[in-house]
C-alpha cells in the first residue's frame, strides 16, 4: 500500500520502529498509538489495560499493524511478570480489534502480532502453519492473543496473525544481547546446542509485515521466520565465524533453569518452524541463511 496512511502499535520496539521507518521512507502516513495523551500530530492515544482507543485517531487508516506486548525476555518470569506478558497481548489485541471494527470504514487489514512460541516445543520436527498449538505458558498465551482479533474478524477486516521467530537485530531483543557477549570472547551454545532456533534477519521481518499488508489473499496465521532454521549450535559457530570471535563457553542447562526460571525452557526448547504461506505467497528472503542474517545486522 504505497502512500498509504498506515497505524502502528509498539512503535518504540526493535520491530515497530524499523517498520515505521521503513513505511514513512516510502512516503507513506504512519499513526503511532502511545500509552500517553497524544503530543504529536502522528500520535494516538490509547490504553491497553483500560481497553481505550482513541477511536477518531484510526479514521481514513488503510491498514493497523499492531506489535505491542511486553517484551518475553525482559524479566525473570514471576507469576506477575508471566501475567503481564499475557494481560499486553491478549487485553491490547482486544482493544485494536473493538476500536477498528467499531469504525464505520475500517482499516482493508489487520496485522497482529504472534509468536512462534504458538507450537511450543518441536524438537527436530520440522512445523508450518498447519501445526497444532504446543503446550505450556507460551503456546497458551499465544493462543489467547490470536483470539483476541475476533471482533475485527466478525467485522470482515482481513485479518493475519504475524507469528514471528527470533529476529537478528543489534539493537533489542535475543540478539541484542548475544551481540555483546560474543564481541568480548564469551559466546557459547546454551545447553546442549542441538535445539533448534527459528531465526529471520530485521530487514526480512519488516519487509515480511508489509507483504502482510499488501497481499490481499493472506489472512490468518503466516510464520515470520526464516526458511532455514538452525540449532543453536550452528548459531553459535556463524557468531564465531562473522565476528572472529571464540567460542569456548557454554551455558549449561541447569545453570540457565538457576538464573532465568520458567524462562529457561524456552531458550532450552527447540522450534524448528517453517514460513510455509509466506514462501507460497511470493516472498523472497534477503537473508535467508544465519551468516548473512548476522553480517546485515552488523550493518
Amino acid at each position: 500500500m504505497a502512500h498509504s496512511r498506515i497505524a502502528v502499535t509498539g512503535s518504540t520496539g526493535l520491530i515497530g520502529a524499523a517498520l515505521v521507518r521503513s513505511l514513512r521512507a516510502d512516503g507513506n502516513e504512519v499513526v503511532r498509538l502511545v500509552r500517553r495523551p497524544a503530543r504529536a500530530g502522528d500520535e494516538v492515544e490509547w490504553d491497553p489495560q483500560r481497553g481505550f482507543v482513541d477511536v477518531a485517531g484510526l479514521v481514513g487508516c488503510d491498514a493497523v499493524v499492531h506489535l505491542a506486548g511486553a517484551g518475553v525476555g525482559d524479566h525473570r518470569w514471576s507469576e506477575a511478570y508471566k501475567r503481564e506478558i499475557r494481560d499486553s497481548r491478549v487485553l491490547g489485541t482486544a482493544a485494536i480489534a473493538e476500536a477498528v471494527a467499531s469504525l464505520d470504514v475500517p482499516p482493508k487489514v489487520l496485522v497482529s502480532g504472534s509468536a512462534i512460541g504458538f507450537y511450543g516445543d518441536t524438537g527436530d520436527r520440522a512445523v508450518d502453519e498447519g501445526a497444532p498449538p504446543g503446550d505450556g505458558f507460551l503456546p497458551s498465551v499465544c493462543v489467547e492473543w490470536e483470539e483476541a482479533t475476533a471482533a475485527a474478524e466478525e467485522a470482515g477486516i482481513r485479518t493475519v496473525h504475524a507469528r514471528t521467530g527470533l529476529v537478528v537485530a543489534r539493537e533489542g531483543g535475543a540478539w541484542g544481547r548475544l551481540f555483546p557477549l560474543f564481541r568480548a570472547g564469551l559466546g557459547g551454545r546454551m545447553g546442549n546446542g542441538r535445539q533448534y532456533w527459528s531465526f529471520i534477519a530485521l530487514h526480512d521481518e519488516v519487509a515480511a509485515l508489509r507483504h502482510l499488508v499488501d497481499t490481499p489473499e493472506l489472512s490468518g496465521p503466516v510464520n515470520l521466520a526464516g526458511p532455514a532454521p538452525v540449532t543453536n549450535g550452528e548459531v553459535t559457530a556463524a557468531m564465531g565465524r562473522v565476528l572472529r570471535r571464540p567460542t569456548l563457553f557454554t551455558a549449561p542447562a541447569p545453570a540457565l533453569r538457576l538464573a532465568l526460571g520458567d524462562f529457561a525452557e524456552d531458550v532450552l526448547g527447540s522450534q524448528r518452524v517453517l514460513p510455509g504461506r509466506l514462501l507460497d505467497s511470493g516472498f523472497a528472503f534477503a537473508f535467508p541463511g544465519i551468516d548473512a542474517a548476522i553480517r546485515a545486522a552488523l550493518r
